[in-house]
């Protein structure tokens, strides 16, 4: 009899460091409120103006999206590439020249995202 006693033991301790690995671990589902709180930020309108799409001429009345604002259209709008940057907008440093709807373009966003909302 002491031999059991001594197995039951041990299975009691297993039982514990198992009731213990169970605490110790985090919640990895959602529950109904976390949804909640999801779809009511996903709901909200957008704060902030997004960043405009730079493009390009390619013919007479023709233009196609760049993939980025050419260094020379963030200098002649005022932007530096540190605020291009904070501000989300997409910089092409392999485009050369600027074109002029990008810069009014991007004089205007720089504009209107300084205004508190």
């Amino acid at each position: 009899m002491p031999g059991e006693s001594g197995k039951n033991l041990l299975a009691a301790q297993c039982i514990q460091r198992e009731e213990e690995d169970a605490s110790d671990r985090t919640m990895t589902t959602w529950h109904k409120r976390d949804w909640q709180q999801y779809y009511e930020l996903a709901r909200r309108p957008w704060n902030r103006r997004r960043p405009p799409r730079p493009v390009y001429p390619t013919g007479i009345n023709r233009v196609l999206p760049a993939q980025g604002f050419s260094l020379s259209e963030l200098d002649d709008a005022g932007v530096d590439l540190d605020q291009a940057e904070r501000l989300g907008l997409p910089v092409d440093a392999g485009r050369i020249g600027a074109y002029g709807p990008n810069v009014t373009v991007l004089r205007d966003f720089v504009r209107s995202s300084r205004q508190p909302l």
